[in-house]
Order: C-alpha cells, then sequence, then structure tokens
C-alpha cells in the first residue's frame, strides 16, 4: 500500500507540474509574456495638440453619429485640413451605405511601392455620447502620426486612414467604413505588412481595481491598474503582435501588454481591425481595453475630453511611431 501510494503521488507530482507547464506555455502563447523591449527614439508628441484634436471633436462636432451626417461631414473636414500640411497624398474614399454618402479619409506617406502599414482610427462617435476617448484619441493619434511622418519620411509606404461608420448599427458588418479600405486593398492586391488599429488610447488610472477583463483569470496576468497599454489581435497573427510589442515597449515607459485570443473573447474583434482579418491582412488593435477600463464607455453625454490623460496617449503615439519606422 505504501509503494502504491508513494507511485500515485509521484504520479500526481508530474501531472500537476505537466500541467503547470502546459499553462505557462498557454499564458505565453496568449500574452507574449517573454518579449522583450527593442529600443529605439521616437520623436517628442505634443499632449497640447493631441488635447486640441480631441476636444475638437469631442465638443464641436457632437453628437458624431450617423444621424447627424453634418457633423460627420464637419470632422471629416477637420481632418482633412489638419492633414494637408503633412502631406500632398491626400485623399477621400468616398461610399454609399443605405443610399447615403459617406467617406474616409487617406493621407499617404514614404514611397509608393512595396508593403504597406495602415493605421486606422473611426471619427464617427456612439449615439449622444461625446466620444472623447471612443474614438476621437484615436484620431488625434492618427493626426499627430502625420506630423511626425512628415518630419522623419518612413522606409515603407504608410496609410493612415480617418474612417466613418465604425459604430452601431454598422458596427461589425460590411457596410463600416473599415470595411470598404480593406476590400478596396485586396481588390487592388496591395500588398500589405500590417494593420494598426487606434480604439480608444486615452483612458487611464493608477487606482487599484480599475481595470476589468473578459476573463476573471486574466486578472493574474495583467495588472489591476488601468495604467497600460494593449496590443490585441487574433491567433494566427502572434508574431506580428510581438513584434509590435516590443516596438511599443522600446519606445517609451508606458507599460505594454498584448492578447492573442479567438474572437468569442469579447472585445478581441471589436474595432476596424476585423475587416483586414476578413482579407486575410495582419492587423492589430491598439487599445487602452475600452469598456473593460473607462466606464464612461458609450454614456450618454459622457466620455469627455477631460476625463483623458493625453501624457500617456502621447507614449502610446510613440510607440505606434516606433512600430511604423522599425517593423521588420
Amino acid at each position: 500500500m505504501k509503494t502504491s501510494f508513494n507511485i500515485n503521488k509521484k504520479s500526481l507530482l508530474v501531472s500537476i507540474t505537466c500541467l503547470f507547464a502546459v499553462s505557462l506555455t498557454s499564458c505565453s502563447l496568449f500574452t507574449q509574456s517573454s518579449v522583450e523591449a527593442r529600443y529605439s527614439t521616437a520623436p517628442d508628441v505634443s499632449g497640447e495638440r493631441l488635447t486640441q484634436h480631441v476636444r475638437q471633436l469631442s465638443e464641436t462636432y457632437y453628437p458624431r453619429d450617423y444621424t447627424h451626417p453634418e457633423n460627420l461631414n464637419a470632422s471629416a473636414d477637420y481632418i482633412m485640413q489638419q492633414l494637408e500640411p503633412y502631406t500632398d497624398r491626400l485623399s477621400e474614399q468616398k461610399f454609399t451605405v443605405r443610399d447615403k454618402p459617406y467617406r474616409n479619409i487617406i493621407a499617404r506617406f514614404g514611397p509608393a511601392e512595396g508593403e504597406l502599414i495602415v493605421v486606422g482610427a473611426h471619427y464617427d462617435s456612439y449615439h449622444k455620447t461625446r466620444g472623447a476617448d471612443d474614438n476621437a484619441s484615436g484620431v488625434a493619434g492618427l493626426l499627430e502620426l502625420a506630423r511626425l511622418l512628415k518630419q522623419h519620411p518612413p522606409s515603407s509606404p504608410v496609410e493612415l486612414v480617418a474612417y466613418s461608420l465604425e459604430e452601431p448599427p454598422f458596427f461589425s458588418t460590411d457596410e463600416m467604413g473599415s470595411a470598404f479600405h480593406a476590400r478596396q486593398l485586396a481588390e487592388t492586391q496591395r500588398p500589405v505588412k500590417l494593420m494598426m488599429s487606434l480604439e480608444m488610447i486615452g483612458y487611464f488610472s493608477d487606482e487599484a481595481d480599475s481595470q476589468d477583463f473578459p476573463l476573471s483569470i486574466m486578472k493574474s496576468l495583467y495588472s489591476d491598474k488601468g495604467h497600460f497599454i494593449t496590443v490585441i489581435s487574433n491567433l494566427s497573427n502572434r508574431d506580428i503582435t510581438a513584434q509590435v510589442k516590443s516596438l511599443m515597449m522600446g519606445a517609451s515607459d508606458l507599460p505594454v501588454y498584448s492578447l492573442n485570443a479567438p474572437s468569442f473573447i469579447p472585445g478581441i474583434d471589436y474595432s476596424d481591425h476585423l475587416h483586414y482579418w476578413k482579407q486575410d491582412f495582419p492587423a492589430v488593435m491598439i487599445t487602452d481595453t475600452a469598456f473593460y477600463r473607462n466606464h464612461h464607455y458609450h454614456e450618454s453625454n459622457g466620455d469627455t475630453w477631460d476625463q483623458l490623460d493625453y501624457q500617456r496617449m502621447a507614449k502610446v503615439v510613440q510607440g505606434v511611431y516606433a512600430t511604423i519606422q522599425n517593423l521588420d
């Protein structure tokens, strides 16, 4: 009996050790926990300019949903006006949804040929929310990136794209502005190195328990403080996710976490990167985790400009810039 007990005990220990090893390996695959920072120098990003852009979009052009086409058009005009000093390759992608006209704004940088890097952010907002974080923050990031790329032209072709119609009732459908852009790239057989969706990049908190998660087990893998930015993608994009994470980690002192997971995890495909996946383009979402942190998300007259952290938002932009300039 004693010998049998010892054998069973040994087998149990081996099983537990193996399970622990598998769990660690799985966590590493999902979270890229072994990634090290790849350091580079990123130019200063203006928190004042970021603030100006977010205030303009969330206050002057409020509300920016599809039922207020005059504000959507004014937002698009503002984005074009802000981009004009930085590139002479500025265009509109016009499209029609439900018999009404909409437009994406596209600014191009770098060489004309080669594998394309796309950085996109939607400029519409949900219903009557102010939409400062969701997603004036992403658009402000695009506009600051344009200024940096004018000063430091990239070696790869880059398109900065401001999309219309990301929010409901178009969300997750082929009527989103990003769907039209992704399909056009596929139809013209344009090779894409990477697409980055800037989806809510301005809300941070150092308070304990300020960060929620789709699964409770994730609390042990990340921080309970909402003081970090995340790189999100699906399971087939683990390698590119790791590279983006590494480059963003090396661009500033802002903590950067990542997650590769299937789409049934709520939030994984909740933005414009979804349509690039559909065209088999590598794509990631750069996000402050949206409603898992910002509890003013989609709140009527909520999500205001004064709730955002523009200094940490600037560090996110530095990370995206470093990725554009150094991606293999």
